[in-house]
């Protein structure tokens, strides 16, 4: 339910920076009290990523370097959507198959989050794969990926010892495995 008093108005916005990926905003708002101030936003289409899940009760994670962060991380496959509007399912599929090669006779979603909400307006689709097909990993020019198999329940320990802690893994290996706990 949506608390009208707590909107604010965009009165302009200036183009900051466009990039490839990031498309930088500066915003003049109207607050709720009739001042106005300034918000820094960046503008994202929005990604998809899939945590595989194979038939041993092992998933299938990506292994790379992430430049922002400077650190190796460990990943649920994921990637932007292609445009805007493009269909988030097909994204995760897409994606599924250039990091790990595998393809899925079953997907579904497990939710979708915002991620930066104070400064981006980026979703992640989040989804679950099953009944994987191995094929050849076939990752973008610019993407040094490995993935690994790792049991589902260690990757619930990885998250307690910090080893993974990119937030869409962490909330998609949560969400799976507290959906095959309920099966």
């Amino acid at each position: 339910m949506m608390d009208e008093k707590l909107i604010e108005k965009k009165i302009s916005t200036e183009n900051v920076f466009d990039g490839v990926l990031l498309h930088v905003k500066k915003d003049t708002v109207e607050l709720p009290n009739g001042h106005t101030a300034t918000r820094e936003w960046i503008k994202h289409q929005g990604a998809s990523a899939v945590i595989p899940l194979l038939p041993d009760g092992n998933i299938i994670l990506v292994k790379q370097y992430r430049y922002p962060i400077e650190k190796i991380t460990l990943e649920i496959p994921a990637g932007k959507l292609d445009k805007e509007g493009e269909d988030p399912l097909i994204c995760a599929e897409r994606e599924l198959s250039e990091e790990t090669g595998y393809t899925a006779g079953r997907i579904w979603k497990l939710t979708t989050i915002a991620t930066t909400v104070g400064f981006s307006n980026e979703w992640i689709h989040i989804y679950a794969a099953e009944d994987l097909k191995p094929g050849k990993q076939h990752p973008d020019e610019d993407e040094f990926i490995n993935y690994l198999k790792v049991p589902l329940k260690e990757a619930v320990q990885m998250i307690d010892d910090g080893k993974i802690f990119d937030s869409k893994s962490i909330i998609a290996i949560l969400l799976l495995a507290k959906e095959i706990k309920q099966r």
